[in-house]
């Protein structure tokens, strides 16, 4: 296995960690709203900073998932197409990858116009929002990095980096 390989899947699996730390700091966030309303008092911006966390664990497991097999995959459309799967499967990652490029480029853009614009949240926390933003562009290019992967692997070997899930693989016999 190539040191890149290993690179890319230890990125993928970081971000898989990195989404499971944020959905326990929804938890923590959650247990300590309601610590401070059974004690009465407030936690301002509590709210906000779970809806972050839930974005940076939907952008950061994005491309773990899609290693996976965990994303919604059109495999009975792929599996009918027999000996032109190479094909079905070449379109929607070059779909994929270009989309989630496109998503990435106008993430990073948008981020950037809110860190130049000092936008801040309208919450009680006024936190600067290119933060939060700036998880979702960091989520959002590694799964472009992902598609992109994926795309190059299997023009190159006929192979993908996505693991089949059950579903696939009673069809596939």
């Amino acid at each position: 296995m190539s040191t890149l390989r290993r690179a890319l899947d230890a990125l993928y699996f970081s971000g898989g960690v990195i989404a499971a730390l944020f959905l326990i700091a929804i938890l923590t966030i959650i247990v300590l709203q309601m610590l401070a309303r059974w004690s009465g008092s407030t936690f301002p911006g509590a709210t906000d900073y779970a809806g972050y966390c839930m974005a940076g664990a939907s952008f950061f497991a994005f491309a773990y998932a899609l290693n996976h097999g965990a994303h919604i995959r059109v495999s009975l459309a792929l599996n009918a197409m027999g000996r032109f799967r190479r094909w079905g499967e070449t379109f929607c990652f070059a779909v994929g990858a270009v989309t989630a490029t496109f998503v990435a480029r106008y993430a990073i853009k948008y981020m950037m116009q809110s860190r130049q614009f000092n936008d801040v949240s309208q919450g009680q926390d006024a936190t600067p929002l290119w933060i939060p933003q700036m998880v979702m562009v960091a989520g959002a290019v590694l799964l472009a990095i992902a598609f992109w992967d994926n795309l190059i692997r299997l023009l190159a070997t006929g192979e993908t980096n996505v693991r089949e899930d059950l579903v696939d693989q009673s069809h596939a016999e």
